[in-house]
């Protein structure tokens, strides 16, 4: 009877759950952000809205926001498996979830009637502008706690930051609710 090799500590042996254990991670990271956003607000929190088919879509559009979290950026790639730019992401997910077809670029979204909101305004499911010149240039999915779902640059993936960061900060233009 032969010994088995031991395994290199170098690299660990691949374990027939690891895709398992890779959703189980991402669940527990929607956990968190659902638990963080029902925690207390550093800002006073906008009442919540009132309409059951708004919160509805609202929740639906920020689960499907957050597990995309880690798709490969592509500009111009609007699905999980091509990848996202900014309005391919939020295109797909406000389709995908709520029922609802966006223009295709953040420009063109940003264009679109509907209440603009400041930071302090902001509700799960809301879309955050940002612009680096004149006009918006890039769009995200707001989650709540100041946090919002984006798909940042080339060569990056689908990401959740916080508009507390400097150049978020710096290059926030407005909020617009779109779900109402």
């Amino acid at each position: 009877m032969h010994a088995a090799a031991p395994s290199s500590p170098l690299r660990p042996p691949v374990r027939p759950d690891a895709g398992l254990r890779h959703g189980r991670w991402l669940l527990i990271l929607v956990a968190l952000v659902l638990a963080a956003c029902s925690a207390g607000s550093r800002r006073e929190a906008p009442p919540p809205r009132t309409g059951s088919a708004q919160a509805d879509a609202a929740n639906a559009v920020l689960f499907r926001a957050i597990a995309l979290v880690g798709t490969p950026y592509r500009y111009g790639g609007n699905t999980p498996q091509g990848g996202f730019d900014c309005s391919g992401l939020v295109g797909y997910v406000f389709r995908d979830a709520a029922g609802l077809e966006l223009p295709r670029s953040s420009r063109q979204i940003a264009q679109l009637g509907g209440r603009t909101l400041g930071r302090n305004r902001l509700q799960a499911g809301d879309l955050v502008f940002f612009a680096a010149g004149r006009e918006v240039s890039h769009v995200g999915i707001y989650v709540g706690e100041q946090r919002f779902v984006h798909a940042p640059n080339s060569g990056g993936t689908v990401r959740l930051d916080s508009l507390d960061g400097a150049w978020w900060r710096e290059h926030f233009v407005y909020g617009k609710r779109v779900l109402d």
